[in-house]
């Protein structure tokens, strides 16, 4: 198969320096396996280096996932977070309280079964995950103001893309 280039303006794959000048992606670059190696390290990357950028309660991963979710979806059972979180109840107890120790979250009852606690977000904690979700935006904001308009039209295509991607 030929390496010709097929299509302008995009970055020439994950081993090319993050500073060089986007270049034409070859044919190669563009077989479902290449692109799959190549967009993984891609995304994971970008991925690190948006999460680095925290509010000021300075939380892990796994801390800010549930805060995000409590605020996108409401108060929830900590079973039921746990499931939505893909981790074991075990596991969410444990970072559940850890939330309430810092003022982020809160437990209360829950509405029909009293063995059991709703967690809901705090006002500290809604904070938190507006705070870190503007550094994280400002982050990006920073960086994409670097690119050109075609570099920014093609990234908002594979954003697109990459939605349709994981909802399939």
């Amino acid at each position: 198969m030929s390496s010709a280039p097929v299509a302008p303006g995009v970055s020439g794959g994950a081993v090319a320096a993050s500073t060089a000048s986007p270049g034409p992606v070859t044919a190669k670059q563009c077989r479902p396996r290449e692109l799959a190696g190549d967009m993984r390290v891609a995304v994971f990357r970008t991925a690190r280096r948006v999460r680095s950028e925290r509010g000021s309660a300075d939380l892990s991963d796994s801390q800010f996932s549930v805060l995000a979710w409590l605020h996108q979806n409401g108060p929830m059972a900590p079973g039921a977070l746990a499931e939505r979180q893909h981790v074991q109840p075990p596991s969410m107890t444990r970072t559940v309280n850890s939330l309430v120790e810092l003022g982020l979250v809160a437990k209360g009852e829950h509405p029909t079964d009293k063995r059991q606690v709703v967690v809901s977000l705090t006002d500290a904690g809604t904070a938190e995950v507006r705070e870190t979700r503007r550094r994280r935006d400002e982050w990006l904001t920073r960086r994409l103001a670097s690119f050109t308009p075609e570099e920014r039209a093609t990234l908002a295509e594979a954003t697109v893309l990459l939605r349709r991607l994981v909802a399939e």
